[in-house]
């Protein structure tokens, strides 16, 4: 779903959750680890080399995110989590389209509260992709 219609309505999801008080960047990456929706909190100072950093981690999740060596054993991957001493950095992988949402938080930030917050918010764009 990268057409400009999917494109919008992941922005619409990305704005939503920077609405959060603790969500400092969320963005939607394709397989290739490239930002194509989203971004930092408008008004926000990212940390000295965030983005470059950022890049880097999108590079790391988004392989480690369509892995499937363990599905059957384990289950598909829900979601990647590091806590890091000055942010939380969580990724969602979307796997009918190979693409990933990565959330940038502060530290402060409870991953499991996160993780439900994206669930209600990009619930209806995962019905629309499967048709359900």
């Amino acid at each position: 779903m990268t057409s400009p219609d999917g494109l919008n309505l992941y922005a619409e999801k990305c704005k939503k959750l920077l609405e959060e008080s603790e969500i400092r960047f969320a963005g939607i990456v394709d397989k290739d680890g490239q930002l194509i929706s989203g971004g930092f909190k408008e008004g926000l100072t990212p940390y000295e080399g965030d983005e470059t950093r950022l890049q880097s981690f999108l590079d790391f999740v988004s392989k480690a995110s369509i892995r499937k060596e363990y599905d059957e054993s384990l289950g598909p991957i829900n979601y990647l989590a590091a806590r890091r001493d000055k942010a939380v950095l969580v990724s969602f992988p979307f796997p009918i389209t190979q693409i990933l949402l990565l959330i940038s938080a502060e530290p402060t930030a409870n991953i499991e509260n996160l993780a439900k917050k994206v669930v209600e918010i990009f619930t209806d764009v995962s019905k629309k992709m499967t048709g359900t």
